[in-house]
């Protein structure tokens, strides 16, 4: 196993902007054990991702990196030359993923994902990701690209639980990373959740956190204090059963927490 396959809870730092403070929550979640760290071009932190790799005791090539291409970037040209200015700021020669963060802007299909084959065969990225992508973007996707897609990142949480992307990335075998799996703080007082996080002696958090696992889906919670990254961490010993894949299941009603007139499912 390899890369997601070993590494699905991994640690989100969108809005974790404070620079010192997002240096000490990636350098404290790798010495706990995560190996999988996100981050973007548009959250302005990959130096903070990059001191907190550095700082920590974990070789580089034992930690699964990704970043995204932010959408005013997605230009053939800037899309190259952007890259190469966050591998200087995350410190490291190569990424393990590399992701359209949106196909919006200036995402241009044939362009940015022409510069994102090239990154790809020179080794400059290991694998190529797409995120908020709908069906006919992957579509397109992949009829133009040589390199496999390797991930789709979308917001995916109990509220949210994408059933359409998630059989097309079973079907089209690639993998699929929640953000905001936590559904930005709101499964924090549902009920049922609760119910079933006692039933089990486990956090909510933990219990979302499991779902996520136990359905397929790789999760990147954001974190900052190590009380809540140590807490996410310990979802990896919480196994449900039918009743609480039941329950949960019955909580989608399609509500997104992140969503604008601009964004793709929009138009």
């Amino acid at each position: 196993m390899d890369g997601l396959d070993r590494y699905q809870l991994g640690l989100g730092t969108w809005e974790n902007d404070n620079p010192d403070a997002c240096a000490r929550s990636v350098e404290t979640a790798l010495e706990l054990g995560y190996r999988h760290i996100d981050t973007a071009q548009a959250y302005g932190n990959e130096d903070a991702v990059g001191r907190g790799i550095a700082n920590s005791s974990v070789p580089r090539e034992e930690v699964f990196l990704a970043t995204k291409v932010d959408t005013g970037n997605l230009g053939y040209h800037d899309v190259h030359e952007t890259t190469g200015e966050s591998l200087d700021k995350l410190r490291t020669d190569y990424l393990d993923l590399l992701y359209v963060h949106w196909p919006v802007d200036a995402y241009d299909a044939e362009a940015t994902l022409a510069a994102f084959q090239d990154l790809y065969d020179d080794g400059t990225i290991e694998r190529v990701g797409v995120s908020n992508f709908e069906v006919r973007h992957l579509d397109e996707a992949r009829e133009l690209l040589d390199a496999p897609i390797y991930a789709h990142q979308i917001e995916l949480h109990p509220y949210l639980q994408q059933d359409e992307l998630r059989s097309y990335a079973a079907d089209h075998d690639h993998h699929v990373v929640a953000y905001s799996p936590l559904a930005r703080g709101e499964v924090l007082d549902d009920p049922v959740l609760e119910s079933i996080a006692d039933k089990h002696d486990a956090s909510v958090p933990q219990v979302t956190l499991a779902w996520h696992r136990e359905i397929g889906v790789a999760a990147i919670p954001k974190a900052t204090s190590p009380e809540h990254i140590e807490d996410n961490w310990g979802a990896r010993e919480v196994d449900l059963d039918d009743e609480d894949h039941d329950r949960i299941a019955d909580l989608d009603e399609g509500r997104r927490e992140v969503d604008f007139p601009g964004a793709p499912w929009n138009n």
